[in-house]
């Protein structure tokens, strides 16, 4: 039998949002310092002759796959809902030199964390599952995705 063994990464990015429509303090145009928890299962690699050999999957692997399709977008950038009237602040924003990163969501940490899932999901090796996601948008919120609620 193949034992599972879950792995966690954790990455941080500064990320701008406005959630068009809400009532409180977060319709206006504010950032974070998100904190993101990657964790993944899958059985270590048993083959002494493979460079990973006790390996679920390599860290580094792991960082790429995150850094390419999470970080290095959200990172420092403004997320708008373009099915919203931010579309236009969106487009003014992006036409005067900022990054804009334009979601057809409301940038929620429940929506965002739902929509990193979809992204990492795609990415991992076979045999490499995503098993959660915590996204931490302050010190005491966040939102997490289990793979588990999910089937």
């Amino acid at each position: 039998m193949a034992h599972k063994i879950r792995i966690t990464k954790q990455f941080h990015f500064e990320t701008g949002h406005a959630l068009y429509g809400y009532d409180g303090l977060c319709k206006n145009v504010h950032g974070h310092s998100y904190k993101l928890a990657v964790t993944v299962i899958g059985s270590p690699i048993q083959d002494p002759t493979h460079t990973k050999n006790g390996m679920v999957i390599d860290f580094s692997d792991l960082k790429k796959i995150v850094k390419e399709v999470i970080v290095s977008p959200f990172d420092h950038a403004t997320v708008l809902n373009v099915n919203s009237p931010h579309k236009e602040l969106a487009e003014e924003m992006e036409s005067r030199g900022h990054k804009v990163l334009k979601v057809p969501y409301q940038p929620t940490s429940e929506m965002m964390v739902l929509d990193f899932a979809n992204k990492i999901k795609t990415r991992l090796p076979q045999g490499i599952s995503l098993f959660a996601l915590t996204l931490r948008e302050t010190e005491t919120s966040f939102a997490e995705w289990h793979a588990a609620d999910n089937l």
